[in-house]
C-alpha cells in the first residue's frame, strides 16, 4: 500500500496521500494542538484491493504531556483511552505505535480518526499535541523505524536555522530579529535543551528549546545594555557542508580531567551564528542532564582576531553584495563595480549616496580605501561615515570624514580607525562631493586586522563538563580540521586525520622514557 503521511513539524505541513480536517483543534509553529473533545480525521486511499496489506502499522508522534487517545479507522474503534505512560519529561517526544488488520483497510478512501480523550482541566495540560501521523505496511514498519533513528542521529550533524523575534523591555510588539545558526556537540549527544552565549562585544542571550528543537523563548542583553525577550521558530535544516560559505563552524579536539590526567573525549563541533559579534563564552545542556560551558581563547566566526606579526588581511572577497542608493545601469556604472580590481566605476546621479557592503560572515574591519574615479574631480566623495551593523537596521557610526581631497584620477586612499567588534553589513554614507552634481568611485577595499595562526598544543577553549548524576570535570579542546567529506583530497592525496590533544601527552611521556633510558645507557658505557 501507498505509505501515508502527516506531518506538522514544517511550514506549511508536509502531506503524503492524505487529507486533514479537524475540530477543536489550533496549528502551532511545529504541531497541531488538539482540545480535550477534538479530533483530527486523516483521510487516505488505497487503490486497489490487491494493495490492502495483510496488516498495517499506525504511528502518531506528539509532544509534551502524556494525554488518552481514542483511534478509530472506518469507524471502527482500534483503541479508546490509550495513554502513554507519563517519563517524566513534560517536554518531550512520544510515539503511539499500533498494528491494524488489514481487514480494517477497504479500497478506496479510508479515515482515521485521532480524538483527544481527556477532560479539560484547568489544573493540567489537556492538549494533545500531534507532530506526525503515518500509516503503512507492517512489513514496512521496521524499516521506516530504523530510517527514523538513522534520520535522527544524522541531525545532531544538522546546522539548525532559526527566524528570530525579539521584544525589548516594555515594547508592545515583538520585531523580526536575526537568524540564529546553530549546531552543537559531540556524536552520540542529546540535543540541546538549555543555551546561553555571550558575544565578544558584551551581548548576552540564554533560550531554553522546545522538545524537538522546533523553537525556543528566551532573554537578550544587547551590547548597549538593552535587555527584552527573545524567540526563534525553526525554519531550516542543513547539512554542514551546505553552509559553510556562510558561517563555519570550529571542530575541537577534547579533553577532559580525571584524577589530575587529561584524556581524550572525542571531538567537539561548535556553531553559533546571531549575526552579531563572534561568541567568547558558550553554556549549554540536554534533556539527560550533561551540562557543558565552555570559553573560547578566539572568536568562533573569523575576521576578528588579532593581527599577526603587524599583517592585516583584505577582506573584500568576502562581501556576498553590494546594494547603492542610485547607481547608472544604462551605461553599467553600477555599485558591483566597485569589488572589481579593473578601472570600471560606479556613478550616482546626485551629490550624496549611500552604499551598502554585506559580507558573507562577520568581520571586524579596522581600515578601507577608496579610489576615485577616471575624470571630473569634482564628483570625488568629500564628506562621509562608515558604519556598521549586525542585522542591517540598527547602526553604530565607526568612522567620518570631512573635507577630505584626492591627488588625482584612480587615486587610492586608505582610512584607519580602532574596532574590535565584527559585523556583516557595512554603509558607506557619502553627504556631500567635491561640487559637483553626481558622485562616483571606481574601487572600495576592507581590511580587518587578521587572523592568529594556531598554535598545536595551545588550548582553544577552557571548561567544564557534568554528566547526570557524576561530578563535573575540567573540559579543553584544541581547534583542529573539520572532518573530510570524502577518503581524498582535490589533490587526491590522503585526507589528514584530526590530532587529538591527548596524543600530546601520550607522546611526551614515550619521549621521556626513552631519554631516561638513553641515559642510564650512556652511564653504563662510562662506567
Amino acid at each position: 500500500m501507498e505509505p501515508v503521511l502527516v506531518d506538522f513539524a514544517t511550514r506549511p505541513a508536509e502531506l503524503a496521500n492524505a487529507v486533514v480536517r479537524q475540530h477543536r483543534c489550533v496549528i502551532a509553529s511545529s504541531y497541531v494542538a488538539v482540545a480535550a473533545g477534538g479530533y483530527l480525521k486523516v483521510s487516505f486511499t488505497v487503490e486497489d484491493e490487491e494493495d490492502v496489506a495483510p496488516e498495517a502499522a499506525l504511528r502518531v508522534t506528539v509532544l509534551g504531556a502524556a494525554v488518552p487517545v481514542d483511534l478509530s479507522l472506518n469507524d471502527e474503534v482500534l483503541t479508546e483511552g490509550l495513554s502513554l505512560p507519563d517519563d517524566g519529561d513534560p517536554g518531550g517526544v512520544r510515539e503511539y505505535v499500533m498494528t491494524m488488520p488489514g481487514k480494517a483497510l477497504r479500497q478506496g478512501v479510508n479515515v482515521l480518526r485521532i480524538r483527544n480523550a481527556g477532560t479539560a482541566d484547568l489544573g493540567g495540560d489537556s492538549l494533545l499535541r500531534v507532530r506526525t501521523v503515518a500509516v503503512e505496511a507492517a512489513e514496512d514498519a521496521g524499516r521506516a523505524a530504523a530510517e527514523h533513528v538513522r534520520a535522527a542521529d544524522e541531525g545532531r550533524g544538522t546546522v539548525r536555522t532559526f527566524a528570530t523575534e525579539r521584544r525589548t523591555l516594555d515594547a508592545p510588539v515583538w520585531e523580526p530579529g536575526p537568524r540564529l545558526l546553530l549546531r552543537l556537540g559531540q556524536e552520540g549527544e542529546e540535543l540541546p535543551a538549555r543555551l546561553s552565549w555571550r558575544a565578544t562585544d558584551g551581548a548576552e542571550s540564554a533560550v531554553a528549546f522546545r522538545g524537538d528543537l522546533s523553537g525556543f523563548q528566551g532573554h537578550f542583553r544587547t551590547a548597549d545594555g538593552a535587555i527584552g525577550e527573545l524567540r526563534g521558530t525553526l525554519t531550516e535544516r542543513r547539512a554542514v557542508e551546505d553552509v559553510t560559505a556562510e558561517a563555519v563552524g570550529q571542530y575541537f579536539a577534547a579533553e577532559e580531567e580525571h584524577d589530575g590526567m587529561w584524556r581524550a573525549a572525542g571531538q567537539l563541533c561548535l556553531l553559533l551564528d546571531d549575526d552579531g559579534a563572534p561568541v567568547e563564552r558558550v553554556t549549554w545542556s540536554d534533556r539527560k542532564g550533561d551540562a557543558t560551558s565552555l570559553t573560547l581563547r578566539t572568536a568562533v566566526t573569523g575576521g576578528s582576531g588579532p593581527a599577526a606579526d603587524g599583517e592585516r588581511r583584505d577582506v573584500t572577497g568576502e562581501v556576498s553584495r553590494v546594494e547603492a542608493s542610485d547607481e547608472f545601469r544604462e551605461w553599467g556604472e553600477v555599485a558591483a563595480n566597485l569589488l572589481l580590481k579593473d578601472n570600471d566605476k560606479w556613478l550616482a546621479h546626485r551629490n550624496r549616496a549611500d552604499l551598502e557592503f554585506v559580507f558573507g560572515g562577520p568581520f571586524a574591519v579596522t581600515a578601507y580605501t577608496l579610489t576615485s574615479a577616471n575624470d571630473f574631480p569634482d564628483r570625488d566623495p568629500s564628506d562621509w561615515t562608515l558604519e556598521g551593523s549586525r542585522d542591517g537596521k540598527t547602526w553604530k557610526r565607526l568612522d567620518a570624514r570631512q573635507n577630505e581631497r584626492f591627488g588625482g584620477r584612480f587615486d587610492t586612499r586608505e582610512f584607519s580607525f580602532a574596532n574590535a567588534v565584527a559585523y556583516r553589513h557595512y554603509r558607506l554614507s557619502i553627504s556631500a562631493n567635491s561640487g559637483g552634481h553626481e558622485t562616483q568611485l571606481c574601487r572600495v577595499r576592507f581590511f580587518d586586522g587578521g587572523d592568529t595562526p594556531p598554535q598545536p598544543g595551545v588550548c582553544d577553549f577552557i571548561g567544564y563538563r557534568q554528566r547526570a548524576g557524576t561530578e563535573p570535570v575540567g573540559y579543553r579542546g584544541t581547534i583542529v580540521p573539520g572532518p573530510a567529506l570524502g577518503p581524498e583530497d582535490e589533490e587526491g592525496a590522503e585526507a589528514a586525520e584530526p590530532l587529538l590533544a591527548g596524543d600530546f601527552t601520550d607522546t611526551a611521556r614515550r619521549l621521556q622514557d626513552a631519554a631516561r633510558l638513553l641515559d642510564r645507557l650512556t652511564r653504563n658505557l662510562r662506567s
